[in-house]
């Protein structure tokens, strides 16, 4: 019985992460705060009930994927090209503001007789890794409360999501240029190269894949579901393609999948087929597997106040660095306020950084804790504080003016 586990386990996320989305709503809150509330509950953090699996792992990888599919699908292009220069200044002063906060607050705790982070010996790169790590943005949840809202094709939904990708090669960047400091296996130049490649072959397949997928459907007028089957196949290809092949996120080849097929007339059909299976199972068990990573280890009360401020510092340096690239870009308070917020999620990705960090000694086990608060705190801190700067009025001068 116990190969047979993984269908209990599937079952009560499911059913778990639709009655914690049906109480979210009715306080008022995006669904998705309830699915990652259910992954904590049943997880190791509460009554260890349900334990992360590389069976839901996977899953939940193919759930993100999905995700960021839709994220590129129902995106409007003219409008992404149209903010292009706002996400790129966008991410870039999202990413120094939050380095520079990180850096600092590991500075004044990574001391000796407070709490030394690691036995590497070179304190300079750990408290600038811990910059690193704050770098890191997961826009997955801030996708699927924007599409809970009927927001996601608007200004700021593509301004968040043209910032989330460019926030994402330059967070790769970054990385590799502190590991690499570590690690002289590491070669940055290299890394750099794989980056141009990819979107060089990502613009070629597109294209490709777009030409001879619109003329076999302008063959047929009909709806068939081999024309799902085709599109999800892409995505995934992709996907696969930009992570094993060139070093880039998964996520950022789905999302292009999603752009190349978001012009096309029956993108529709494709949406609905594919959103049902998202919906009812992918998406559920990628929300709850957030959850389930969750194993807070004992704790010092130095630990404790580092923790707390790690997280204060993530939260307000992601909104202070992406809300001043908007208002250089003469975005309103509301809206500045708006894609700040959405880029405060930290989520799988700062734990990825912080799992390299760990490998490459420049931090130990002991501050895995830490970072595990700030990423969990931060994904649910984000929905709340997105769905309320859409509710509630905002101050013409209440930022950055």
């Amino acid at each position: 019985m116990e190969s047979y586990s993984y269908i209990l386990d599937i079952a009560l996320i499911l059913l778990s992460t639709k009655l914690f989305g049906i109480i979210s709503r009715k306080c008022q809150m995006p669904q998705v705060v309830g699915a990652l509330f259910a992954g904590l509950i049943l997880g190791p953090a509460c009554l260890n009930i349900v334990h992360e699996t590389e069976f839901l792992t996977q899953l939940a990888e193919i759930g993100v994927i999905l995700l960021m599919f839709f994220a590129g699908l129902e995106t409007d292009v003219e409008e992404l090209k149209n903010s292009g220069k706002a996400s790129l200044v966008i991410a870039i002063l999202g990413i120094i503001v939050p380095l520079l906060g990180g850096f600092l607050v590991s500075l004044y705790f990574n001391r000796e007789g407070v709490m030394p982070f690691s036995h590497n010996g070179n304190i300079l790169l750990q408290n600038i890794f811990i910059g690193t790590i704050l770098t890191a943005t997961s826009v997955s949840i801030t996708v699927e409360t924007l599409k809970e809202m009927g927001k996601l094709n608007s200004k700021v939904g593509n301004t968040i999501l043209g910032a989330a990708i460019i926030d994402d090669i330059l967070g790769i960047i970054a990385l590799t240029v502190v590991i690499s400091c570590a690690d002289s296996n590491v070669h940055l130049g290299v890394v750099l190269l794989k980056i141009v490649l990819f979107f060089l072959f990502a613009i070629f397949a597109s294209a490709v894949f777009y030409k001879i997928f619109k003329y076999w459907m302008d063959k047929d007028a009909k709806h068939k579901r081999r024309y799902v089957v085709a599109v999800f196949a892409f995505c995934l290809l992709l996907a696969y393609i930009s992570e094993e092949y060139f070093g880039v996120a998964d996520i950022t080849g789905a999302f292009i999948a999603g752009l190349t097929v978001s012009s096309i007339n029956k993108k529709y059909y494709i949406e609905e087929k594919l959103d049902t299976v998202s919906y009812a199972f992918l998406s559920p068990i990628f929300f709850a597997s957030i959850g389930l990573k969750v194993v807070l280890p004992k704790m010092s009360a130095m630990l404790i106040l580092f923790s707390i401020c790690l997280t204060i510092v993530a939260v307000i340096s992601k909104i202070i660095g992406c809300g001043l690239g908007c208002k250089i870009f003469k975005y309103t308070n509301r809206e500045s306020l708006q894609v700040g917020i959405g880029m405060v999620s930290r989520g799988e990705v700062a734990l990825i950084v912080a799992n390299k960090g760990f490998n490459a000694g420049l931090i130990s086990s002991g501050i895995l804790g830490p970072i595990i608060i700030v990423v969990i705190a931060t994904t649910i801190l984000s929905p709340i504080l997105l769905k309320m700067s859409y509710t509630y009025k905002t101050k013409e001068s209440f930022l950055l003016e």
